[in-house]
């Protein structure tokens, strides 16, 4: 028993010799993590600056009478499409017909006493040769004359106004479009003239139409550097193309084009005006409606990589790169849009650096580690 007692002692001891020869094989620690790494796509691409904004009718128009009276009919339903020229309300015509055979009436007498004035004056031009007719009396009847067609010219001016009210107590679409409810109906008294008149309802064109947006100072300001350096032509004197999506939308498949620059910056929002024209044969569009467009912003060197390869630190978008070394460095970037499915990297990228496509969920692939990489290439997804 006791020889037993003693082998394993020399065995324990035999062990504890050997036990330091064995800590540097684990001190070695790990395998370095392997990552996937490719050099970002260089590419010159055409930007788009997005803004909000709203569409707005080319034309709108508030129908109000040019006469007074009670209206006699209503010939449009509330909410329907109606062209220029189509009749909207009568007015009760009756006392602007009487108007009208009273200016021809008065017409009548004026020519009567013109025809009376001209037989004078015809008769005395002989008379006054001979003596029978004295100067003086031949230029009152001369003046006679004048006064008579004179009060023909007023005559027939009137009848001219009276037969305009007439024709004005058939209210017509002033422009084509789509009409709102009316705001009188039969039987009510409208005020015609120049003030306090009626409004009778509203008129607002929809093809083509009009989206309203505002930019920032620092996009204006770009906007005009574009095109004092010739990259980009001013919205002012060029019709640069937009597109526009809807809020149920997830693609820009409506084109238009830019036909308005405001000429002062909005001295609340510190904001200058555009405006784009988009056609609207379908009439998807209707005014009021909020939507968001892109804008052409010019052409610009840039470097593409995928969404997988940012990784959000707190305030920061963070890109890791691998130097040549094997050492992870994080890169601080900022971000553009989409282009043909990779993200748009503006600054914090060098077209020549290594940046970690696949291994960022192993933790010890952070700022400081050493890896392992392995290539791969970064392909665009969509057009």
């Amino acid at each position: 028993m006791t020889r037993y007692f003693g082998v394993a002692v020399t065995l324990l001891l035999l062990a504890a010799m050997q036990a330091p020869s064995a800590a540097p094989l684990f001190a070695q620690g790990p395998p370095s993590p392997s990552v996937t790494v490719a050099q970002p796509i260089a590419k010159r691409i055409s930007t788009w600056d997005e803004y909000s904004g709203r569409f707005e009718a080319v034309e709108t128009v508030e129908v109000r009478p040019r006469v007074s009276g009670f209206v006699d009919k209503v010939h449009f339903k509330d909410g329907q499409i109606v062209k220029a020229g189509d009749p909207l309300f009568t007015i009760d015509p009756r006392p602007f017909e009487i108007a009208a055979e009273s200016s021809r009436a008065e017409i009548a007498r004026a020519r009567a006493q013109v025809a009376l004035a001209m037989s004078e004056v015809e008769r005395a031009a002989p008379l006054v040769r001979s003596g029978a007719v004295t100067e003086r009396d031949f230029t009152q009847r001369s003046a006679n004359l004048n006064v008579t067609e004179a009060q023909l010219q007023v005559a027939e001016a009137n009848l001219k106004s009276a037969e305009l009210n007439l024709e004005w107590t058939v209210v017509k679409a002033p422009i084509s479009g789509r009409i709102s409810d009316r705001k009188v109906d039969t039987g009510n008294l409208v005020i015609g003239g120049a003030q306090g008149t009626t409004l009778l309802t509203t008129i607002v064109s929809l093809d083509p139409i009009h989206f309203l947006f505002d930019a920032s100072e620092a996009d204006y300001l770009r906007y005009q550097r574009l095109a004092s350096s010739g990259q980009r032509a001013s919205s002012r004197d060029s019709s640069n193309p937009v597109l526009v999506r809807l809020a149920d939308e997830a693609d820009w498949v409506h084109e238009g084009k830019m036909d308005f620059v405001d000429n002062q910056f909005n001295p609340r929002s510190g904001t200058m005006r555009g405006r784009a024209i988009l056609e609207n044969k379908d009439q998807l569009f209707a005014p009021g409606i909020f939507a968001r467009l892109r804008l052409f912003g010019g052409e610009v060197d840039a470097l593409l990589i995928p969404d997988s390869a940012i990784v959000a630190d707190q305030m920061k978008k963070i890109v890791f790169v691998v130097g040549d070394d094997g050492v992870v460095k994080a890169a601080a970037v900022t971000l553009g849009p989409i282009y043909e499915g990779l993200r748009v990297v503006k600054s914090g990228l060098q077209a020549s650096d290594k940046i970690v496509l696949d291994g960022l969920a192993n933790p010890m692939v952070r700022a400081g580690a050493k890896v392992v990489t392995q290539p791969g290439e970064i392909k665009p997804t969509a057009p």
